[in-house]
């Protein structure tokens, strides 16, 4: 088997990157405030979700459903993906969320064993609520959550190759 050169090297290389230098106390600095960041905004959509009359699980459901991508169909498996949920505990969002007129299920025409899941005005109006809600605090307050992530980036860049983060930063243009 004949082995390429490139490859070879690109994996030494990422290897000897990856075990070259120990964490950083600025790395778990920017670790740790993601993470408090993160599971801030999460935190406040729950309850935001739960004002409105849903619970955070039911919210993401409605979230996932009406943000797939173009050309994706909403099937219940579709949705236990997105959501990292089994198949049977997405069946079970679905059916509260159906008992409450906020989505509809009906069988595929193609295959009558795949189960379709289409938002209904009622629960779109509700997930409406919500997510405009989220959107609103994500553009008061996402700049600390952009920070998080730019400082492990750049602290990753700084020891992979800090060139690469410094010549994408001049082609930012100042305020964008």
């Amino acid at each position: 088997m004949a082995s390429c050169p490139g490859v070879e090297i690109y994996i030494a290389l990422r290897y000897s990157y990856s075990v070259a230098k120990e964490v950083s106390t600025a790395e778990y600095q920017a670790l740790a405030e993601l993470r408090y960041r993160l599971r801030k905004f999460v935190r406040e959509g729950d309850a935001v979700a739960r004002a409105a009359g849903l619970e955070p699980q039911q919210y993401l459901l409605l979230l996932a459903l009406r943000g797939l991508p173009e050309g994706v169909e909403a099937t219940i498996r579709t949705l236990a993906d997105r959501l990292a949920l089994k198949h049977h505990s997405a069946v079970e969002l679905v059916d509260r969320l159906e008992a409450h007129g906020y989505v509809r299920r009906s069988r595929s025409r193609d295959d009558r064993r795949r189960v379709l899941v289409a938002l209904l005005q009622r629960g779109e109006k509700l997930l409406e609520q919500v997510a405009r809600d989220r959107i609103g605090e994500l553009r008061a307050s996402g700049a600390a959550l952009v920070n998080a992530i730019s400082a492990l980036l750049e602290n990753g860049g700084s020891r992979h190759g800090k060139h690469a983060v410094n010549s994408s930063k001049k082609g930012r243009k100042k305020g964008a």
